[in-house]
């Protein structure tokens, strides 16, 4: 008999171990939401902690209407998608040099990749701005595009060089015995079998892109120009927190991210089980 219970036992304590780490990463964004339906009383009072009694829309009319978000929801698309494809890029053609080349100083590149991902960047706005400066770009969304790959280009190769290890270099040499150079057994062959690899490492750099507070705080000044997160940050005046702007801004801010991972992780499992067939 306890030889049959256990199994019973042990699925009982794994579904009700995801269902405690469900609610976990469910609960905030449900508090969130909940919030931005509700009026200032609303929000003061316990009558109706968990659920919006009646729901409210002024605080999403409000946002829309009278402050500048569609603005800064237009600039986070803009340089979101920009640095990501120019990291995405750069990155993988970086990784597939340090994974497939052989020339002197590749070990000592690979260990600095690794070392450049893991400086804070908080260090290094103050150079970086300067830099910034200079060329011209300083109060530019160009300017935050140039400078958002300088930590995400690092993670994209470091993450790509191992998954462009793990596909076997026989792949490449056929190609190219059969005339293909080198760039078009890269884009041909490896290109579409490290797809997944590619898409995981884009979704992550638009993440960090999205997300980017402090270079956005300091690169631009122009309140037109800012991105979501500077934006949301300006409904926050020394003490006094507007709840419900801030919390309606989080939801329409956090919805794109959501959507993208949702949307795309299909595609990535397709992408995996593709290649886990072709190799």
């Amino acid at each position: 008999m306890n030889r049959r219970l256990a199994p019973r036992l042990q699925g009982l304590a794994s579904y009700a171990f995801l269902l405690v780490l469900l609610l976990v990463v469910v609960f905030p964004f449900y508090w969130m939401t909940v919030t931005a339906l509700k009026s200032e009383v609303q929000m003061r009072s316990l009558a109706s902690m968990f659920w919006p009694d009646p729901v409210v829309w002024d605080n999403f009319r409000h946002l829309l209407a009278q402050t500048d978000f569609v603005a800064w929801f237009k600039n986070s698309v803009l340089v979101a998608v920009s640095s990501t494809l120019v990291a995405t890029a750069i990155g993988t053609i970086g990784a597939y040099s340090l994974a497939r080349l052989r020339f002197l100083g590749r070990a000592f590149m690979s260990s600095a990749v690794l070392i450049t991902y893991l400086v804070p960047p908080s260090i290094l706005f103050i150079p970086l701005y300067a830099q910034i400066r200079n060329l011209g770009l300083a109060d530019s969304l160009a300017g935050l595009i140039a400078a958002y790959p300088s930590f995400t280009v690092p993670f994209v190769t470091w993450l790509l060089m191992g998954y462009f290890e793990s596909i076997p270099e026989e792949l490449e040499e056929a190609a190219m015995i059969d005339g293909a150079t080198r760039f078009g057994a890269f884009a041909r062959v490896v290109l579409p079998l490290a797809a997944p690899g590619v898409l995981a490492a884009g979704l992550y750099a638009f993440t960090q892109a999205w997300n980017e507070f402090l270079y956005a705080l300091v690169f631009i000044t122009d309140v037109k120009l800012r991105t979501l997160p500077v934006g949301l940050s300006s409904f926050i005046t020394g003490d006094v927190y507007g709840w419900g702007f801030l919390m309606a801004g989080a939801v329409l801010t956090t919805l794109p991210v959501i959507a993208a991972y949702i949307y795309l992780q299909k595609y990535m499992v397709e992408g995996l089980t593709a290649g886990s067939v072709k190799g």
